[in-house]
């Protein structure tokens, strides 16, 4: 199948370096004759909301940009704690959901359950049990890439390096344009 247009998903418009970042990621992706959609490129007039009223305006229109693109590549990075961010696990599933494909990178390259804090073995702080699956993060994550046919790298990295994040995603551009 033929991609055009990829969906940039990730914490990383909460980044301070988040419109370059966006702006990199785009480029690359235009190196590989792909249509990279930044969650940052929707025209939004926020004016006069109150600030729900903006998170949903936000919401629909990132809405908007998945339905337009043909496949998402996700940074699954941990973030604000030990899992991926909530926003990007929501976008992973929806587009897996309409059978777009699924790709996606981590900067962190441990297992989840090496992340996990874990006074006992299998066991948070909080008495929870803490999946044993070896997998980079939560399973419907990690089994939504593997069954939609797509791909995840992890390495090691910093997510406020915009050079960290385009070498993974180089390789992953990589993989997918010699699908084609």
């Amino acid at each position: 199948m033929m991609y055009r247009s990829v969906y940039l998903a990730g914490p990383d418009v909460f980044y301070p370096n988040a419109r370059d970042l966006g702006d990199a990621k785009t480029a690359l992706c235009e190196e590989f004759g792909l249509k990279g959609r930044f969650p940052l490129d929707k025209q939004l007039d926020l004016t006069g909301l109150t600030p729900f009223q903006a998170g949903l305006a936000i919401y629909r229109g990132n809405l908007k940009l998945m339905d337009q693109c043909d496949i998402v590549i996700a940074n699954l990075t941990p973030f604000r704690g030990p899992g991926m961010d909530g926003g990007t696990a929501f976008e992973l599933g929806y587009m897996q959901a309409q059978f777009k494909p699924v790709w996606g990178y981590s900067l962190d390259a441990r297992i989840y359950q090496q992340r996990v804090v874990q006074p006992t073995a299998g066991v948070d702080e909080n008495g929870l049990s803490v999946e044993r699956f070896t997998m980079a993060d939560n399973l419907m994550m990690i089994g939504a890439i593997e069954d939609s046919g797509g791909q995840f790298i992890a390495r090691d990295g910093d997510c406020l390096n915009i050079d960290d994040h385009l070498q993974v995603l180089r390789e992953l551009l990589q993989a997918l344009t010699a699908q084609v």
